[in-house]
């Protein structure tokens, strides 16, 4: 058969139902394979937000996600879909046509070297340099994007070699001996972290996203309920332990609540679980929990350390961590009285700083507000997808999170135009569950065109812009930062958001009054298909509490 509709084969083998793409001359042959390939392709609008929905459909569901694109620019447009994907440890295959083999290196009609740009930014890539190479080359990227640290993973198949004829044999089975990932943990190192923690008499459970990656939210609550563990999560651990238990203490790091910030500053042990200590967590990084031990789990080596000294280090799959942890946590049978004045502490805190806003006096919709309304018309159950800015530090506030996969946005690249193509990959992943973008009017513009994909092929997403005509951080900090010097931040009148949505055969709405939102937002979420929603909010409203940049997370503002 052709090399391409081994690709099909392979594709379908690996369990793909779903694709994210878009054609051009080196891929055509890949395209023409669809044909019969009884594969499911969405045809996005550009080739960025194709890869971000395949970014969000693997975060919704759990899977690899697939994203196709052509040679030269349609791989150049997807650097920063794969760095995002990259930064957040996300699953996503990126297949791309390359120009023929004899055009290599002549600076062909939309050559470029795609596997020497995407090289800092990927997993692991393959060039295919002989048509036999690509069934294994296609399960052996599976295999790298979904075991160990999850990742990106880039194919380049120039075009010549991808209509060749091949013998095609399944591929059955996946050894690489380079590449062999510790996932069971060191037993000794499992067993001192559970007597560090049993003798803690502060201590910490801080969890981020590898904890949602390993699907071990279970194993989280176990570990949290074999004692009164308080739990924070980084903005990338978000549902991975229930946000209204009373040992959730709320988010941490530059916009996280006072009682998780201080929490971890006074600590005296933390247990850091599929987190990596980046600088939105730590603030001033020679302050960070100075009276601190470190217990960290991490499935990758690289990140034991790298920041902040682990005195305790176990690399391994936090699921498989966890579970002998708890085990060995309950049969040391340890003094559960000892946290009593560790939790007075931790109450005095959230009684004297609770996350609060001043609401208006007027029917005007402050930002918060919109966050807890939404929550109030969702019942708190929906996939929430989020742009990057104000609107996604008051949703990872004010939206409390009680699952895993129930929150997606892009934390560690901070990908403005990241949201409303990941709220549709989601929507194509999870089609049984409400799914909503929080956005603001900068954000979205950024990758607004695939609308046009939710409207052509039915996936009923629900965008809510943010709208306060600012690009709102950037705001903020200049405000803060910059004696309130604005620099080009106004976002002026236009586009009208209503007429944009009609264009792309959305349903458009606007929101102005507080009294009505939570009505009104319902009766958006019943509305068939995608709509998009401008909620004007207000202008200028900060986002509090914040860790100012460089500085210890006890000297809070806000």
């Amino acid at each position: 058969m052709r090399a391409v509709d081994a690709v099909m084969e392979c594709l379908k083998a690996e369990g793909v139902e779903v694709v994210f793409g878009y054609p051009g001359g080196a891929n055509l042959p890949t395209y023409d394979a669809f044909v019969d390939a009884g594969i499911r392709h969405v045809l996005v609008r550009h080739e960025q937000g194709g890869g971000h929905a395949a970014s969000g459909y693997a975060r919704a569901t759990g899977k690899v996600g697939v994203c196709l694109a052509t040679s030269g620019p349609g791989a150049t447009n997807l650097v920063t879909a794969i760095t995002d994907a990259m930064m957040d440890s996300t699953p996503v295959v990126f297949i791309t046509g390359q120009v023929r083999t004899e055009l290599l290196g002549t600076d062909g009609f939309q050559e470029a070297d795609t596997l020497g740009i995407t090289m800092p930014i990927v997993k692991h890539s393959f060039m295919i340099q002989h048509p036999l190479e690509i069934p294994r080359a296609i399960h052996e990227a599976f295999h790298i994007a979904r075991t160990g640290r999850p990742g990106p993973v880039v194919i380049d198949i120039p075009q010549d070699l991808s209509r060749a004829e091949i013998d095609y044999e399944p591929v059955t089975d996946v050894h690489l001996p380079g590449y062999q990932p510790t996932t069971e943990g060191n037993q000794k190192q499992i067993r001192q972290a559970a007597k560090a923690l049993a003798s803690a008499r502060r201590p910490v459970i801080y969890a981020g996203g590898g904890v949602i990656n390993a699907n071990a939210a279970e194993e989280l609550c176990a570990l949290a309920r074999a004692d009164r563990f308080p739990v924070t999560c980084t903005l990338m651990g978000l549902g991975a332990f229930p946000a209204p238990d009373p040992q959730w203490l709320g988010m941490l790091g530059m916009h996280g609540t006072r009682a998780a910030n201080y929490a971890i500053d006074e600590a005296d042990l933390i247990c850091c679980i599929g987190a990596r200590f980046d600088d939105r967590v730590t603030g001033k990084l020679s302050e960070f929990a100075p009276r601190a031990k470190f217990i960290h789990i991490d499935i990758d080596p690289a990140e034991i350390s790298k920041n902040v000294p682990a005195h305790i280090p176990i690399v391994g799959d936090a699921k498989n961590i966890l579970t002998k942890l708890v085990a060995e946590y309950r049969a040391l049978e340890p003094d559960r009285s000892r946290l009593e004045e560790w939790w007075q502490r931790i109450e005095t805190w959230r009684e004297r700083h609770p996350l609060a806003y001043e609401d208006s006096a007027d029917t005007e919709i402050k930002p918060q507000f919109l966050i807890q309304a939404l929550y109030e018309a969702t019942g708190g159950d929906a996939i929430v997808c989020s742009d990057v800015g104000q609107h996604q530090m008051w949703a990872a506030q004010y939206y409390h999170f009680d699952k895993p996969r129930r929150w997606i946005n892009s934390g560690g690249l901070g990908t403005m135009g990241y949201g409303l193509p990941a709220a549709m990959g989601a929507a194509v992943g999870c089609p049984d569950q409400t799914v909503v973008c929080i956005t603001g009017d900068g954000s979205v513009q950024m990758n607004v065109q695939e609308l046009a994909t939710c409207a052509e092929d039915g996936i009923p997403i629900k965008v809510f812009i943010m709208n306060n005509g600012y690009l709102g951080m950037v705001r903020q900090w200049q405000e803060l930062f910059w004696d309130r010097r604005y620099s080009h931040v106004d976002m002026g009148r236009f586009p009208d958001f209503l007429k944009l949505a009609e264009a792309y055969g959305a349903t458009g709405m606007r929101f102005t009054d507080k009294t009505t939102l939570v009505d009104d937002i319902r009766a958006a979420l019943a509305t068939d298909g995608p709509v998009m929603v401008d909620v004007r909010v207000t202008a200028e409203e900060n986002v509090y509490p914040m860790i100012a940049p460089g500085a210890p997370a006890r000297d809070m503002v806000g």
